[in-house]
C-alpha cells in the first residue's frame, strides 16, 4: 500500500480516546455531505418525476398536432384533408373531430361544458388509460343512445353515475321562442380523470354522428383535424411539415403552444430547484475545510515527527487530501443510500402525498436518472477535494523543529 494512503487510512479510521471531539467533527462533514448529496439526488428525481408525469398527461390528453380553419369556421371536406395529412411522413393518425361550447344536464345540476366528437375508433389520444370509472365506450348504447365520457370533476358537478341519462343543448347565440337550442341525450358510460383540473372540469367526449346534429354540420365537415405524431419526440418537426403543407386559411398549433403556460411551469421548476439545492453541497463540501484543519490540529506533533523521518511535504499534503477525499467518499455513499431508500419508499408506498388539485398528481413522482448519480458524485467529489487543500497545505508547510518544541 502506499505510504500516504496508509498513513491517511490510519488517521481516517483511527480513534483516540483524547480524540472524541475530533471524531464527531469527522462525523458532522461526512453526515453534512451525506444530507447534502441525498437532497440534491431527491430534488434532481422529483423534478423529473414532476415533468415526465405532467407531459404524459397533457401528451395524453391532447393531440399532438391540430389543424383548424381561421375564425374556426368549419373545414367543409375534413375527410380529404386527414387522408392528406395521415400520409405525411411522421404523422401516426389523423382525423377530423368536432368541438364546440354546450350546456349539459345530469340527474343533479346543469353545467357549461366543452364536448368533443370523434369517430368510431376512438380518439387520437390515450384518454382510455385515465378511465377511472365505467368503460371508454361511444358506441350506440342499447337504448340507442351514444355513450359519453365525462371528466370526473364534470361528473360530480352534475351529481351523474354511470349509467345516468345526460342530456346536452348546443346554444348559438341568446335562446329565444325563435331560437330554441338543439338538444341530444346520452347515456354516461365512463369517466376519466387525469389529475388536470382544466381537463377534468369542462371536457366531454363522444362520437361525432350526434355533435355533428347538435352543431348541424354536414356529412364531411368537421371543426379541426387531431393529429398525433409515430414519435412523441418528432412532434415539433411533424408540427412544422403539417403547418408548411396545409396554408392559409388552415392554421397550425402543436400541444406545447396550446398548454405553454403548464410546460413553462414545469421547466422553471426544472431550471431553478436543482441550484437552490445544490447549496446543500457547496456548504457541506466547504465545512471540510474546518474539518480538516482540525484534524491536521489534532495531528500537529504527527506532522513534525513525519517530516524528521524524512517525509516530504509533497506526501503530507496527499495526506490530509485523501483523508478530506474519504470524508467526501463516505458522505457521498450514505447519500446516495439515502436518496435509493427514499426512491424505494416513494415508488412503493407514496410516503409523500400531494393536493392533486395544485400539483396535478396525488403523490410526489420520483424518476431518477444515473447522469444524476454521475454528475453529482462528481461535483461532490471536486468540491470536497478543494475545499481540503487549503489545510492539507497549511499541513504541509508545518516546521518540524517549531513542532517537537511546542509546549516545551
Amino acid at each position: 500500500m502506499n505510504f500516504t494512503a496508509y498513513i491517511a487510512r490510519r488517521y481516517f479510521w483511527g480513534s483516540k480516546r483524547e480524540s472524541r471531539f475530533l471524531s464527531f467533527i469527522k462525523l458532522m462533514a461526512i453526515g453534512g455531505v451525506a444530507i447534502g448529496s441525498a437532497g440534491l439526488l431527491i430534488s434532481l428525481s422529483i423534478v423529473h418525476g414532476f415533468k415526465s408525469t405532467i407531459n404524459e398527461k397533457i401528451l395524453g390528453f391532447a393531440p399532438h398536432v391540430t389543424v383548424h380553419s381561421f375564425m374556426n369556421d368549419p373545414i367543409f371536406r375534413s375527410d380529404t384533408l386527414s387522408v392528406h395529412i395521415g400520409d405525411m411522413p411522421g404523422v401516426d393518425v389523423a382525423q377530423p373531430v368536432i368541438l364546440g361550447q354546450v350546456m349539459i344536464q345530469g340527474p343533479g345540476e346543469v353545467s357549461g361544458t366543452g364536448i368533443k366528437g370523434v369517430p368510431g375508433e376512438g380518439d387520437v389520444t390515450r384518454l382510455r388509460d385515465y378511465i377511472s370509472e365505467g368503460t371508454y365506450d361511444i358506441s350506440k348504447q342499447q337504448d340507442g343512445l351514444h355513450g359519453i365520457i365525462l371528466g370526473s370533476s364534470l361528473t360530480q358537478t352534475l351529481g351523474a353515475e354511470i349509467g345516468d341519462r345526460i342530456t346536452v343543448y348546443a346554444l348559438d347565440g341568446l335562446p329565444s321562442p325563435l331560437n330554441s337550442p338543439e338538444i341530444s341525450q346520452f347515456r354516461l358510460t365512463g369517466v376519466y380523470q387525469t389529475g388536470i383540473a382544466r381537463f377534468d372540469d369542462n371536457f366531454a367526449l363522444t362520437h361525432i354522428q350526434p355533435v355533428r346534429r347538435l352543431f348541424e354540420l354536414g356529412t364531411l365537415e368537421a371543426s379541426m383535424i387531431d393529429i398525433n405524431a409515430v414519435n412523441m419526440d418528432n412532434i415539433r418537426s411533424v408540427y412544422a411539415s403539417v403547418r408548411d403543407d396545409t396554408r392559409f386559411p388552415f392554421v397550425t398549433e402543436n400541444v406545447y403552444q396550446r398548454y405553454r403556460n403548464i410546460f413553462a411551469w414545469v421547466d422553471l421548476q426544472e431550471e431553478t430547484i436543482p441550484f437552490v439545492i445544490a447549496v446543500m453541497i457547496v456548504v457541506a463540501a466547504f465545512n471540510l475545510i474546518g474539518t480538516v484543519l482540525m484534524m491536521v490540529l489534532e495531528r500537529v506533533k504527527d506532522i513534525g515527527i513525519l517530516k524528521t523521518i524524512g517525509a516530504r511535504s509533497r506526501s503530507i499534503r496527499q495526506v490530509f487530501l485523501l483523508e478530506g477525499l474519504y470524508v467526501a467518499v463516505s458522505g457521498l455513499l450514505m447519500g446516495t443510500g439515502i436518496a435509493m431508500v427514499f426512491f424505494w419508499l416513494q415508488i412503493n408506498y407514496q410516503i409523500i402525498p400531494l393536493s392533486e388539485e395544485n400539483y396535478y398528481m396525488s403523490t410526489v413522482p420520483v424518476e431518477p436518472h444515473l447522469l444524476d448519480f454521475v454528475i453529482v458524485s462528481a461535483v461532490t467529489i471536486l468540491l470536497c477535494t478543494l475545499a481540503s487543500w487549503l489545510p492539507a497545505r497549511i499541513a504541509a508547510k508545518t516546521d518540524p523543529v517549531a513542532v517537537l518544541s511546542f509546549g516545551k
